[in-house]
């Protein structure tokens, strides 16, 4: 019989890893993933910032108060994702960061447009406007390398607050991946649509081409976390665009939708 025997330094190796993982919020992806600090978006350089580890224990509502939902959305990232391990931006002045947004406060080309929406690749962030006027923003995880989300104008055609994913699962489940409050703005030549919609926003761009917005209700719903939904943009930027129709939970196509604009390149 093999008798195996590990060195003291092994152990506490194994042991170290252990622990990391088992400090991971239930439905925490452990997999390796880019960190926000080296996603770097023009706007950054308006402000100073330093990069930090997330320590066991910490989450965003501990280390910023009523301050973290503006680290969050400087960072691109929701609550779930933003677990012990991940390295963060930390602005080193919280102020600079209020009601954080790259998005231009007036855009011209939408001075005509009752409702339009911008969103910019480089920068992954949306805005909703109103003759020209910023209503809304909120940050956007878009398209990953080889599955870029397309630029160029478009409008939105259809909506679905109960949309569903035809290709994609949640991880490690036969569930087809929710794509709440969705709103469909392409379909490609190969007849693949692309769609805004509520998904895991994780600090860098994860999708397959679709738009994802914060939706905390749907992260809880299948993932357990966060116990209380707080970041809900799929779900106000859904109703902005549908008004003042009514949502009844089906598939509508959608006559003269709101135009849409997507510009520039992913990080």
């Amino acid at each position: 019989m093999w008798i195996i025997r590990f060195r003291p330094i092994t152990i506490l190796f194994l042991f170290l890893i252990l622990l990391l993982i088992s400090s991971y919020p239930e439905g925490a992806e452990a997999k390796r993933i880019p960190s926000p600090c080296k996603i770097h978006y023009p706007s950054d350089a308006k402000v100073e910032w330093e990069c930090r580890r997330l320590r066991k224990g910490e989450t965003l509502e501990n280390l910023f108060g009523d301050r973290w939902i503006d680290v969050a959305r400087f960072n691109r990232i929701d609550r779930r994702h933003a677990y012990p391990g991940v390295f963060i931006k930390v602005p080193k002045r919280l102020e600079e960061i209020e009601n954080f947004t790259p998005m231009p406060e007036y855009y011209e080309p939408a001075e005509s447009e009752a409702k339009f929406i911008l969103i910019d690749l480089s920068e992954q962030f949306l805005g909703a406007y109103e003759y020209g006027k910023l209503v809304f923003s909120a940050p956007v995880a878009t398209g990953e390398k080889g599955n870029e989300t397309p630029s160029g104008e478009f409008r939105i055609t259809a909506f679905n607050s109960r949309h569903e994913s035809s290709l994609y699962f949640i991880e490690k489940t036969n569930i087809p991946y929710p794509m709440h409050y969705g709103l469909r703005f392409h379909i490609s030549k190969g007849g693949v649509a692309y769609w805004i919609h509520g998904r895991d926003i994780p600090g860098y761009p994860a999708s397959h081409g679709c738009v994802g917005l914060y939706d905390e209700e749907m992260q809880k719903k299948y993932y357990k976390y966060p116990k209380n939904p707080v970041l809900n943009d799929a779900k106000t930027l859904f109703e902005w665009v549908i008004s003042p129709l009514k949502d009844d939970e089906k598939f509508h196509l959608l006559k003269d939708g709101p135009k849409l604009k997507i510009i520039d390149h992913a990080p």
